[in-house]
């Protein structure tokens, strides 16, 4: 038997990041694959701990954090031997971080520099700069956008990839002549 769920689901695909206890829950390795995890559909604890190789306790913990930075809440719930079991689910499909802070930035560089030490198989980092005028970034911008969301395939059976994508203009140095 399930219940109705206790939020609705979101009425817009992206949520913009920007709040210091979003950018702080996003600091923690765990909670980011807790994310890419929920990616797909709604889980409980043991699942979740299962799937990860993680203690149902750290899970629990992190997805209170989550939830309390309002990036998952909980999709439905449902009676089981006594007991409640509650499905998790993110919040939106695609996060953005509104307006990049220097420690938000870090803390989330932070964890996908973990990830990337924790990846199975090599990695593509690449840092580049380029000459663009403001039109040609907008344009790569969009094209990086598309890029990315026409990537996902469908299917449950293939690995998590987990994708960064930046793009900023450089500060540039005033000269003191």
């Amino acid at each position: 038997m399930r219940d109705q769920p206790s939020c609705p689901p979101p009425p817009e695909d992206v949520l913009e990041i920007g709040a210091p206890e979003q950018f702080a829950a996003l600091a923690h390795p765990l909670r980011q694959r807790l994310l890419f995890a929920l990616g797909q559909r709604p889980a409980t604890v043991s699942r979740l701990a299962a799937q990860l190789d993680a203690k149902k306790g750290n899970v629990a913990h992190h997805l209170k954090v989550l939830r309390e930075a309002g990036l998952v809440h909980i999709a439905e719930t449902r009676q089981v031997r006594g007991g409640t079991e509650q499905y998790y689910q993110r919040t939106a499909r695609h996060m953005v971080v509104a307006e990049p802070q220097a420690a938000g930035t870090a803390a989330m560089l932070a964890a996908v520099a973990q990830e990337l030490d924790r990846s199975p198989t090599e990695t593509h980092l690449t840092l580049r700069h380029l000459r663009l005028s403001p039109a040609k970034a907008r344009e790569l911008g969009e094209v990086l956008t598309k890029l990315v969301d026409e990537a996902e395939e469908s299917t449950e059976d293939q690995p998590v990839h987990g994708v960064l994508v930046a793009l900023y203009q450089q500060d540039q140095p005033t000269s003191s002549a």
